[in-house]
């Protein structure tokens, strides 16, 4: 094995058993987004009913509208919240030791984002595995191409928070920016809402959004209603996974020990 594949694998491996034996964040960052579903989407099922309220969701109640975005949801907070490790790593010195070890600095943080992402992938599976529980009449044969835009988006995101913690020195610097950034990208994403029914502004905005493309993507696989030709949407999800990771691997190469 080169030293680019050990590198990787190295900081692959690290992610997952950092989030493995971190059982509260394990267990919280899987009930989160399956509460969402269920308060949420079963609450607003409730109000929203009526077949000009279904037209508008595309012919779907609002709980299977919701349901692909909140798996995909679930791997953007997993992977985007993980960068932090970044800060963790400077602050107690394990940073230094990465810097000056002999492999290339690309390889360790695309082994890092990889990782994060694979930690997401794994916890988007579990709430996919909830959600045709309580949303029975999503497809089946959908769960993999769901899964792959919530990987893809899991990467980009987490390409772009590293990119940020690389940055910034402190755990609350890092939080105030990350909620910044996380929170219009959900509620841009066309999770909650669809886009036709935005704003011009609005939608302006969500299509610059890279979560906007893994939700639309997941929601034509589990439901066969998209926004977006779903060939355009994978092509823009791989587009931004691609320049995050090269941002990503930008700033880390830029990251000092002070």
């Amino acid at each position: 094995m080169t030293s680019w594949h050990v590198a990787i694998y190295v900081m692959w491996y690290r992610q997952i058993i950092r989030f493995v034996r971190m059982r509260s964040r394990l267990i919280s960052s899987v009930l989160q987004p399956i509460m969402w579903l269920i308060f949420i989407g079963v609450g607003f099922s409730s109000a929203l009913r009526g077949q000009l309220i279904r037209e508008v969701f595309g012919g779907l109640s609002y709980i299977t509208f919701m349901a692909p975005g909140i798996v995909v949801m679930s791997s953007f907070f997993t992977a985007f919240f993980s960068a932090i490790s970044v800060i963790w790593d400077r602050e107690f010195g394990f940073l230094k030791e990465i810097l000056v070890a002999p492999v290339p600095r690309a390889a360790s943080i695309f082994g890092r984002a990889l990782g994060d992402s694979t930690v997401a992938l794994a916890q988007a599976a579990l709430v996919l595995a909830a959600s045709y529980v309580v949303v029975p009449s999503l497809r089946l044969e959908g769960a993999f191409v769901a899964l792959l835009a919530s990987l893809l988006a899991a990467l980009t995101v987490s390409g772009l928070g590293i990119a940020i913690a690389s940055r910034i020195k402190s755990f609350e610097g890092f939080h105030l920016i990350n909620m910044l950034i996380a929170m219009p990208m959900l509620f841009l994403s066309n999770t909650f809402y669809p886009l036709k029914t935005m704003p011009d502004w609005m939608r302006i905005a969500s299509s610059l959004n890279p979560v906007t493309y893994g939700v639309d993507l997941a929601r034509y696989s589990l439901t066969g209603v998209s926004y977006f030709a779903p060939a355009h949407s994978l092509s823009i999800l791989l587009s931004y996974a691609l320049a995050f990771t090269i941002l990503a691997t930008y700033a880390y190469a830029k990251t000092t020990i002070e």
